[in-house]
């Protein structure tokens, strides 16, 4: 890393609606993360919105008096070019195809939501192949960079990146970085006087021990069964009796497993009053941007925390913090499994902590796996592996394979149906399957 002169860093999405959190962050700690340029790389579709997040964040920098460059670009390659750090927080076919990936899945009385079944899948299969060429640019022209990934579904893309590449990466998601938060605010103490321990994958992880000070707090927290939600997931609460004899916290997104028939119900009631999660986020996005155009503003909204991601960019600053100094702190990050959970191959991505040293995350050891939870893990990253080989090969009998083996797909008759229209509604973001240049 180029430490005299300071780092140079890539986004790309840099139009997101989360870059004034993560320029705030390396406003925040620039003793510890000295920035000295920081590309904003976005579509041509993104321009706009680049450009209103450019110049807040521009404006940001300006406030603060620190010597970083601010630089917009849709020409990745030049961002990339001797690059320490690439962010990728990129959503393929933008809010529209979110949309689709909630709702078609509705009409054959199946869970539709963006990270976790046959809507996840589709975002893995537009995503992957993308991911996979901006890695080829790291490689080229920045090979010792570290890809930072909280693209969704993040799991499944840090383990493309991690089969398909040489590139350095690592999987972030917003979930345990807000849970060590909350659990800090009810109890009143520094974030790092609290320990957590993650176990599973992205977006199915359980929580199996929650020390405060030293103290063991799970059972305070499984007795607050509203406890640990979510903006982008709906907020039932869990039967208490289930959650005493499963003693640990499950993920939010686990809902989507445990409460299936509830949830499905509360989606389809929404979906026939015209609204869905995609149709949210966008009316958030409109307000925001509308407020990170007043030329006046030179701070990040407080009103980007109704988005469902918030804390995204400052899991990434801290990670990068911690990658650049070798603070050997512990995050919990996605990362190769490598023998932590005995029953999935060593290549899969799992969500666990790690002590994050100068060359890289080493997974911690696990004090405590629920045996209940092995099957469920077990079948999603099934699931997971067969979807990412579909998406770099555009093999449809390996996506056939990977729908119906998902346990939120309850025949093959609906898998086979349910992903004909979810490729023909893709079309235009899965060369791969359909031979035809990717527009983006």
């Amino acid at each position: 890393m180029t430490t005299k002169q300071g780092l140079k860093i890539a986004v790309i999405g840099g139009g997101s609606s989360y870059t004034p959190e993560l320029v705030e962050g390396f406003i925040l700690h620039y003793k510890e993360l000295p920035v000295r340029e920081l590309w904003l790389v976005d579509i041509e579709p993104g321009q706009r919105k680049l450009n209103i997040v450019g110049n807040l964040a521009k404006r940001m920098v300006e406030k603060s008096g620190l010597p970083i460059e601010i630089h917009l670009t849709t020409d990745r390659r030049q961002a990339i070019a001797g690059a320490d750090f690439v962010s990728t927080q990129i959503r393929v076919g933008m809010l529209d195809a979110r949309a689709r990936d909630e709702s078609i899945p509705l009409k054959y009385g199946v869970i539709g939501q963006e990270t976790t079944g046959p809507g996840g899948m589709m975002k893995a299969l537009r995503t992957i192949p993308v991911i996979l060429g901006i890695c080829r640019d790291i490689e080229e022209l920045a090979p010792n960079a570290w890809l930072l990934n909280f693209t969704n579904p993040a799991g499944m893309v840090t383990e493309a990146v991690l089969r398909y590449s040489t590139v350095k990466s690592i999987g972030l998601c917003n979930a345990p970085i807000g849970l060590i938060k909350q659990v800090s605010a009810k109890y009143n103490v520094a974030p790092d006087r609290v320990y957590a321990e993650f176990v599973g994958l992205n977006h199915l992880h359980w929580i199996t021990r929650i020390d405060v000070e030293g103290e063991d707090k799970l059972d305070d927290m499984l007795a607050d069964t509203t406890s640990y939600s979510a903006k982008n997931v709906p907020a039932r609460e869990w039967n208490p009796e289930f959650l005493q004899s499963l003693h640990a916290l499950p993920s939010y997104y686990l809902k989507y497993f445990y409460m299936t028939d509830a949830m499905l119900a509360e989606q389809l009631e929404a979906f026939k009053q015209g609204e869905n999660r995609a149709e949210v986020v966008k009316r958030v996005e409109e307000e925001l941007f509308e407020l990170y155009s007043d030329p006046d503003l030179k701070d990040k909204p407080q009103q980007l925390e109704q988005r469902g991601g918030a804390f995204y960019s400052e899991a990434a600053v801290n990670l990068m913090r911690s990658l650049y100094n070798g603070t050997n702190d512990i995050q919990t990050l996605n990362v190769a499994n490598r023998g932590i959970l005995d029953f999935l191959p060593d290549d899969a991505s799992i969500e666990v902590n790690c002590v994050v040293t100068k060359t890289g995350p080493l997974a911690l050891p696990l004090t405590k796996i629920p045996p209940m939870a092995k099957g469920l893990i077990h079948a999603v990253k099934t699931y997971e592996q067969l979807a990412i080989d579909a998406a770099v090969t555009g093999d449809r009998s390996l996506a056939i394979q990977a729908l119906a083996h998902h346990p939120l797909v309850p025949s093959v008759e609906v898998a086979i149906l349910m992903l004909d229209e979810m490729l023909e509604a893709n079309k235009e973001y899965l060369p791969n399957f359909f031979g035809q240049v990717a527009s983006v």
